[in-house]
């Protein structure tokens, strides 16, 4: 093969070997062309719905050098607009000092440098000596440069490029996939945010496969073998679990411990999960487990474990007023456990709980990101928890995502390595790494993933 077709440009060669370069990772050059061609370009999870409920109300949303305002109008209309005064540039909104973002509610936003005010469509509403300008300040020119605003699954996305297309072409077969899950009514638990030592790529990569879970949490190898595939979807791409017939179950969240006794490490692998993950699991089903082995004789079958448990965690959650969705099993054996959403975010779901992870670049930095994972679930309603995305350092995050942080720091200082060639991602298992890079390169004209001969 010549180099022009070794170069990967369709989902059918990703099945193949190939090799990603470093420069999507380490190159200056490349970290300030992602601002033109893919931030701005792309549609970009801005935040949580729940987080604006009241007319007024505001959260931004900030990404290399722009910064966004997401503003509920009314109980129908929520839009965006560019963070910044038409008069001489100065921010509307400032974020406050250690925080992720501004939140507030508003009737108008004003500018504090010359007291320009805008209404929540977006419309100037004041200029002091407007007259001074002798007529020439039109409505077109003083209004605040709107931003694409749409949702789905819970949350506010956003597009710089008034040529986009719609969301629901950018996402494809995404919410087809995801909406038995019912997203939109899930509540976060907690949420946490850190800037980190490594680019944002090199952050989200850690998190979609499982080729990685056995070598970097060992601990989960006592509950089974976590051999997982990946698959690309269009722009996006999505993991799962190997299942046998029977435990589809086990293709998403949801999994069954292995063994002699299913019961029991079903029950430690949930209560593990809870202590030193606090992630992809509730305590109603953690209780649940821990019943089997007192609800289930000592030989019952892997997969009527797996349906007890499911099903009285189930009913435990109706009867204090959480209701999950049901999702058909082989649906979610075809789903798996998580979703990555093209660029920079990804959804781990299930039917009563979630983990979303996502990445963004720290200004030009190559070597830095900032990243954040957010636990949802179901709460009954009135009873889900306020909670605020909270700045965390690196050893006060559960001590699985520590093992995590651990590779992320250490990848973005091997990428820079004279012996390191490249990246060569397991075609089976991490193939939404080099489905990322391929769909990077689309944007980017650079960067693409090379078949190996």
């Amino acid at each position: 093969m010549n180099d022009a077709t070794k170069i990967v440009a369709s989902a059918e060669q990703l099945a193949a070997p190939v090799t990603i370069g470093t420069q999507a990772y380490i190159s200056p050059e490349y970290a300030r062309a992602e601002r033109d061609r893919l931030w701005r370009k792309s549609w970009l999870q801005a935040g949580r719905l729940e987080d604006i409920p009241n007319d007024g109300d505001f959260v931004t949303f900030d990404i290399h050098d722009d910064s966004i305002i997401v503003v509920r109008e009314n109980a129908d209309t929520v839009r965006a607009f560019h963070n910044v005064c038409v008069h001489r540039g100065r921010k509307l909104i400032d974020t406050p000092a250690g925080q992720r973002n501004a939140r507030g509610n508003r009737r108008n936003f004003i500018c504090g440098f010359h007291g320009w005010a805008y209404g929540l469509d977006g419309n100037c509403t004041y200029i002091p000596h407007q007259d001074d300008w002798q007529g020439s300040l039109t409505a077109e020119r003083t209004r605040l440069s709107a931003v694409k605003c749409e949702t789905w699954g819970g949350w506010m996305w956003i597009n710089m490029d008034p040529q986009s297309v719609s969301l629901a072409e950018w996402l494809g077969v995404v919410p087809e996939m995801l909406d038995p899950y019912q997203l939109q009514n899930m509540r976060p638990r907690w949420r946490k945010w850190i800037v980190f030592d490594c680019n944002w790529k090199v952050a989200l990569e850690a998190f979609n496969e499982t080729y990685h879970v056995a070598t970097t949490h060992p601990e989960f190898n006592a509950f089974g073998q976590f051999r997982g595939w990946a698959r690309n979807q269009g722009l996006h791409s999505h993991i799962g679990y190997e299942a046998a017939k029977g435990l589809e179950e086990d293709a998403g969240k949801m999994r069954t411990g292995s063994g002699a006794d299913p019961r029991k490490s079903t029950a430690e692998m949930q209560a593990f999960t809870w202590e030193n993950a606090n992630t992809n699991t509730t305590m109603t089903l953690v209780n649940a487990a821990k019943r089997l082995i007192d609800e289930l004789p000592e030989d019952t079958p892997v997969s009527e474990v797996s349906r007890h448990w499911i099903s009285t965690a189930r009913a435990d959650d109706e009867r204090r007023g959480v209701v999950w969705p049901t999702v058909d099993p082989q649906h979610t054996a075809k789903v798996g456990t998580a979703w990555q959403i093209f660029p920079n975010f990804q959804i781990g779901h299930a039917v009563n709980n979630m983990l979303c992870y996502m990445a963004r670049p720290y200004g030009n930095d190559p070597d830095k990101c900032i990243f954040e994972a957010a636990v949802y679930e179901l709460y009954p309603e009135g009873e889900a928890p306020q909670t605020e995305w909270d700045y965390t350092e690196p050893d006060d995050w559960p001590p699985v995502l520590q093992q995590d942080f651990a590779n992320m720091a250490a990848v973005q200082q091997g990428m820079k390595s004279a012996g390191f060639k490249g990246t060569q991602p397991n075609p089976y298992m991490e193939r939404a790494t080099a489905s990322l890079h391929m769909n990077l390169a689309r944007f980017m004209c650079t960067g693409a993933p090379v078949l190996r001969d």
